[in-house]
């Protein structure tokens, strides 16, 4: 299993930081992530390369974001505030 087939998100990696996003406007596109963070922490126990979810969160963009709650290990992510300049 390759990581980037795995996840229909787009994916940027650097180092060992890794960041999916994609746009989240209907109950499919909801469903979409949460099928992609589910694949990734399948991935990542396959090849022993797992992730600090206490360190993952979720930020919500947009005035119409629905702002669900995404789960990682039957943990809620926590939600990253946007600061305001």
């Amino acid at each position: 299993m390759v990581f980037d087939d795995t996840v229909n998100s787009k994916i940027l990696k650097f180092a060992d930081d890794t960041k999916i996003y994609h746009s989240v406007d209907s109950m499919e596109g909801i469903q979409s992530m949460r099928v992609d963070l589910r694949n990734l922490i399948l991935w990542s126990k396959e090849w022993q390369m797992l992730f600090n979810v206490g360190k993952c969160k979720v930020m919500h963009l947009g005035y119409n974001n629905p702002k669900v709650n995404y789960i990682m290990e039957a943990t809620r992510l926590q939600k990253s505030e946007r600061k305001e300049i």
